[in-house]
C-alpha cells in the first residue's frame, strides 16, 4: 500500500476510535457539559457542509465533466451526491425510530436509579446502538479516507470533524453498557468495535475500488461523500446539537466551523 493510503488510513483509524473517547468519558466524568457538546457538534456540521459544497461536489463535478462534458456531468454529479444522501438514509431505515443510536445520553443519567430500573433493557439498548453505529461508521470511513487520498488540506478538517461527533457517539454505546454491566471492558470492547469500523470500511473501499481507479469513479465517489456528510450534518449533527443545547449555540458552532474551514482553504491555496 503506497504512502498516501497509509496516511489516508492512519487518519480515519484515529478519527474512528475517537469513540472510545466518549466511552471513558462515561467512566470518569459525572456532568455532561452540554454546551460545549452543542458547540462541537455545530462546528462539526459547519466544517462538513461548507467543505461539501465548496471543495468537494465542485471537484467531483469536474472529474465527472472531463469524461461526459459539462451538463452531463453536472447531472451525474448530482445524481452521484444524492445517491450518497439516499445510501445514509436508508441506513437509518434498517432500525425503528423510537430507539434512535443517536438520540441524546446523559452522564448523569448513569445514576439515575429512576429510568435505569431496568437493567436488561439497558443492556439490549447499548447493544443495538453498537450494531447501529457499526453499519453507520463503514461510509464514514470511507469518507474520511476518500478525502485523505484527494489531499490532506482538506481531509485532514473532515477527519476532525467526524472525530468529534463520534465522542457523543461513543456515549450513547457505552453508557447504558456500563450502568447495565457495571463493567468497563464489556462497555469499551463494543465502543471499540463501532469505532473500528471506519477504518475497516476504508480498506474494504480501497482494496475493491482501486482497480477500477478512473477521473469518472473518484468523481462519483467524491459526489457520494459530500452526499453523505450533508445527510449527517442535517439527519444527526443539527438535531444531536439542538438537543444537547441552545438554537444560538448550534448556529455559533456552525458559522465557527465555515470560518475554520474556509480559512484553512485560504491559507492552503
Amino acid at each position: 500500500m503506497e504512502k498516501t493510503a497509509l496516511f489516508a488510513l492512519g487518519i480515519t483509524f484515529l478519527a474512528g476510535i475517537s469513540t472510545c473517547f466518549g466511552a471513558f468519558l462515561t467512566f470518569f466524568t459525572s456532568h455532561t457539559n452540554k454546551r460545549l457538546i452543542s458547540l462541537a457538534l455545530g462546528f462539526s456540521a459547519g466544517v462538513m457542509v461548507f467543505i461539501s459544497f465548496t471543495e468537494i461536489f465542485p471537484e467531483a463535478r469536474e472529474l465527472i465533466s472531463s469524461a461526459y462534458g459539462g451538463s452531463k456531468g453536472y447531472m451525474l454529479t448530482l445524481i452521484a451526491f444524492l445517491g450518497g444522501a439516499l445510501l445514509m438514509a436508508f441506513i437509518g431505515k434498517l432500525f425503528p425510530s423510537k430507539e434512535s443510536p443517536h438520540g441524546v445520553q446523559y452522564i448523569e443519567d448513569r445514576e439515575n436509579k429512576e429510568k435505569a430500573h431496568d437493567y436488561k433493557r439497558l443492556h439490549r439498548i447499548g447493544l443495538f446502538t453498537a450494531v447501529a453505529l457499526t453499519i453507520h461508521n463503514f461510509p464514514e470511513g470511507l469518507v474520511t479516507f476518500i478525502t485523505n487520498m484527494e489531499g490532506a488540506s482538506f481531509g485532514i478538517p473532515i477527519a476532525i470533524a467526524i472525530a468529534i461527533h463520534n465522542i457523543p457517539e461513543g456515549i450513547a454505546i457505552s453508557l447504558p453498557i456500563y450502568f447495565a454491566t457495571k463493567s468497563r471492558v464489556k462497555s469499551f470492547l463494543y465502543t471499540f468495535i463501532a469505532g473500528i469500523a471506519e477504518p475497516i470500511g476504508a480498506l474494504i473501499g480501497y482494496f475493491f475500488l482501486r482497480q477500477y481507479t478512473s477521473n469518472l469513479m473518484i468523481g462519483v465517489l467524491l459526489a457520494s461523500v459530500a452526499g453523505i456528510m450533508v445527510f449527517i450534518s442535517f439527519d444527526e449533527l443539527f438535531p444531536t446539537a439542538r438537543e444537547y443545547g441552545k438554537h444560538g449555540e448550534v448556529l455559533s458552532g456552525l458559522v465557527a466551523g465555515m470560518m475554520v474551514m474556509g480559512g484553512s482553504i485560504a491559507l492552503c491555496a
